[in-house]
């Protein structure tokens, strides 16, 4: 079974296999460790039943990304099983693969991504300009998480298990 973890948002959402929970936390470092405890349990499911584990690496909150990462990494490491990082532009095009994807950073520019557009940031102005070399914007509407489990057995059957390092798409507030 397959672990799929979120944490670059407000709160906690989980995926295993079809089962889906998103729950909002205050304090994501707090809340983690019990939430996938209790989602396992309600679930039926064991720490050594599964398989592997997908962590989502970015773009979003720089803090909820490396703690993610790192209770991930932890896991894979106690359970002696993959860890898979997955980006959020992954979820967007799984589904729409020839999509421009624009996510709003909440910052004044945009975090996107496409098959022709390497993940980046970009002002509106830009946005507006790129966007019309793709059929498709998304990033506008919310992801289909439910996606993620398919994109890490793909990446662990193609043997893409790189080192989960998170995606930064700018420097962090103390890098200024």
């Amino acid at each position: 079974m397959i672990l799929v973890i979120n944490t670059s948002g407000n709160g906690i959402e989980l995926l295993l296999d079809n089962k889906h929970t998103k729950i909002e936390v205050v304090k994501q470092a707090v809340a983690l460790p019990q939430t996938v405890t209790d989602f396992l349990k309600q679930n039926n499911v064991q720490m050594s039943d599964l398989t592997a584990i997908g962590v989502i690496v970015g773009p979003g909150s720089f803090t909820g990304i490396r703690m993610g990462i790192a209770y991930a990494k932890g896991l894979g490491i106690a359970l002696n099983i993959p860890v898979i990082g997955i980006n959020i532009f992954e979820l967007y095009m799984y589904e729409n693969p020839d999509a421009f994807v624009a996510i709003d950073s909440g910052r004044g520019d945009f975090f996107v991504a496409s098959k022709i557009h390497e993940p980046g940031t970009m002002t509106i102005e830009e946005v507006e300009t790129e966007q019309m070399k793709c059929p498709l914007t998304v990033g506008h509407k919310p992801y289909n998480f439910m996606c993620a489990k398919d994109i890490v057995e793909t990446k662990i059957k193609n043997g893409n298990l790189e080192p989960v390092i998170p995606m930064y798409l700018r420097p962090s507030y103390a890098e200024k």
